[in-house]
């Protein structure tokens, strides 16, 4: 059985969106930031923080190249859509669903973006990294849905109705 994996922004809804559609779906749940932690010890921003954004990506991809999945709901990080190979390899048993929002909503969610651990440079802004990231998202996507706007129950069914029509 594939993966159903869920990419998009920081604040777009992928790990409380994914473990809703696990439990819908009756599917075992992973959120690949946590995955991170786990093999690391070391906590996001901490990664971050010691390695840089383009060595937090280093790692996350080995993360991501090393998970062996079947039948599961995967949470990505968001800065996973901009590693090619990490992307190759989920794809390869998985449907790549991508939670979409406008650049005000994703804004509005980040209040800790400082703290959050998200692969950002120095001095870049949440916009320039929005603008940067969002057709890396649109470039993997197989599905995608418009999370904006809607409660958190109109998301998960959207994402469930998807993964049933295919």
């Amino acid at each position: 059985m594939k993966n159903l994996i869920l990419i998009g922004m920081p604040g777009s809804g992928k790990s409380t969106v994914g473990v809703l559609c696990a439990k819908a779906l009756g599917m075992p749940f992973v959120d690949t930031d946590l995955v991170l932690q786990e093999q690391s010890g070391k906590l996001l921003q901490q990664m971050v923080n010691e390695l840089g954004a383009e060595g937090f990506l280093r790692r996350e991809q080995e993360c991501i190249l090393g998970l062996h999945l079947e039948g599961a709901v995967v949470a990505t990080g968001g800065s996973v859509a901009l590693e090619d190979a990490a992307m190759a390899h989920l794809k390869r048993n998985g449907v790549v669903l991508y939670l979409a929002l406008p650049f005000a909503e994703v804004e509005r969610r980040l209040r800790n973006i400082a703290t959050r651990g998200i692969a950002m440079g120095p001095g870049e802004s949440l916009r320039a990294l929005y603008d940067y990231r969002r057709p890396w998202y649109e470039k993997h996507a197989d599905l995608t849905i418009e999370a904006s706007g809607q409660t958190l129950e109109k998301t998960v069914s959207a994402v469930v109705a998807a993964w049933r029509a295919l």
